[in-house]
């Protein structure tokens, strides 16, 4: 005999049917309705932690710009109207620095051209090769004058990189010769002939490449341009002897952490995720020493043998790898004196030609911290501009409307606007000497 029981217990109804076998519960209607409830919450967290993830409350706003008050200053900000105004990346993914730094990461630009150059190959009084591109301009500068920039890629980069490649382009077809730094040992096709690779503030190749550019082009002008450890590169090598500064216009350094000692600390943090950036960029590195493990075993005067490539395989942070292998290329005692003696630091402070420092405030590579020295700078020293946007994350910059990204990134434009202004104040200032004499 089957028969059917309705049962209430608090302000929620449920059916009971039972059978000769047991008991079947089937749910009146405010259970789903509970259930949609949850739905909606969930869905709701997700939105929030997309939001808070991709930032999309954060406003876009000009750069915060440092500067002392002078003639120049003056003239730069006011024909170089990108440093005034709003820097606006793209709409849904563009305010989180995560997002823009792994694009740059992974893919470099959208839509990269391929400049054509010729490779040259530089000797060394220790038996290293210097190799950097050289690119000749497409077209006249707007002043006339033959200016050659001499870049300095990223810890590990070359000219064959896409960020470098589209900032050439853009930069040849502005009228400048470009001359770009392929690091000693970065590129995979290019054998070391001396035991040693680059390091973090290590000028000797870079000084070569500048040397050559030099004596090739006696009537050139130079512009200086560094991106993140190129920037500390640049720097350290205008500020070590005053005659590195002759004949150089201005320079340009972007997304640099400017302490070694101190940028090293905080990469040991989780905050932002600079722990996980720390190990990505620990395994980079060691991809690159390794490709090259066969000749710096082989040469009999190399610092390197198995007890530190043993000490290699296992690291898992740059720290390490600085402390078994980096120090070790130049003889330094100790991590310390190692981070101490290649950061720009303690040389930047003597660079008296213009000097634009860019970072952005999202950079999760670059600790809040590390830029007290570039904001001290700027208020301190006449010649130099700090341009610090909200967002843009580590050498990204992209601009976009909603999704994708343009070819060409806020910092390609200013850095080429703000080099086209100095070529124009300085040609003015040699007109005004020439008819006062």
């Amino acid at each position: 005999m089957k028969y059917f029981l309705l049962a209430a217990r608090s302000t929620h109804t449920y059916k009971m049917t039972t059978t000769e076998g047991g008991y079947i519960h089937t749910f009146g209607p405010e259970l789903p309705a509970m259930f949609d409830g949850v739905k909606l919450a969930a869905v709701a967290t997700i939105l929030y932690i997309i939001v808070r993830c991709l930032n999309l409350k954060s406003p876009t706003a000009p750069p915060e710009i440092i500067y002392q008050d002078t003639l120049l200053s003056h003239y730069l900000l006011k024909t170089c109207p990108m440093l005034t105004k709003e820097y606006i990346p793209p709409l849904l993914w563009g305010k989180s620095g995560h997002i823009q730094t792994v694009l740059y990461g992974k893919m470099g630009r959208v839509n990269t051209p391929t400049p054509c150059g010729v490779r040259m190959f530089l000797p060394m009084q220790d038996g290293a090769t210097a190799t950097f591109d050289l690119f000749e301009t497409i077209g006249a500068h707007t002043t006339g004058d033959d200016i050659t920039m001499v870049i300095c890629p990223g810890i590990g980069n070359h000219s064959e990189k896409n960020y470098i490649r589209t900032f050439v382009d853009y930069s040849q077809r502005q009228g400048y010769r470009c001359a770009v730094l392929n690091h000693l040992g970065a590129l995979p096709n290019v054998e070391l002939t001396s035991p040693r690779m680059f390091t973090y503030g290590c000028t000797w190749e870079f000084g070569a490449m500048v040397g050559y550019i030099k004596r090739t082009y006696p009537q050139t002008l130079l512009v200086v341009v560094g991106f993140s450890l190129g920037g500390n590169i640049v720097c350290k090598f205008l500020g070590e002897n005053q005659s590195n500064q002759d004949r150089v216009l201005c320079c340009v350094s972007v997304c640099q952490g400017y302490s070694a000692l101190r940028a090293q600390e905080t990469f040991l943090q989780w905050d932002q995720c600079r722990r996980l950036y720390n190990f990505m960029l620990a395994e980079n590195m060691k991809k690159i020493i390794l490709s090259h493990r066969d000749s710096l075993l082989a040469m009999q005067c190399s610092n390197i043998g198995d007890g530190e490539l043993n000490r290699l395989y296992a690291a898992t942070s740059l720290m390490q790898i600085d402390d078994s292998i980096m120090r070790k290329f130049h003889g330094y005692d100790s991590l310390r004196e190692y981070y101490e003696k290649e950061s720009c630091v303690h040389y930047i402070h003597k660079i008296t030609v213009p000097l634009l420092l860019l970072n952005s405030l999202d950079d999760p590579l670059v600790h809040p911290s590390l830029l007290a020295v570039a904001r001290t700078l700027a208020e301190k020293m006449p010649n130099v501009i700090f341009a610090l946007t909200q967002h843009g994350g580590h050498m990204g910059f992209f601009e976009g409307a909603v999704l994708f990204p343009q070819p060409l990134t806020w910092m390609d434009k200013v850095i080429v606007e703000y080099t086209n202004a100095v070529c124009r104040w300085e040609k003015k200032q040699s007109i005004c000497q020439s008819s006062s004499e």
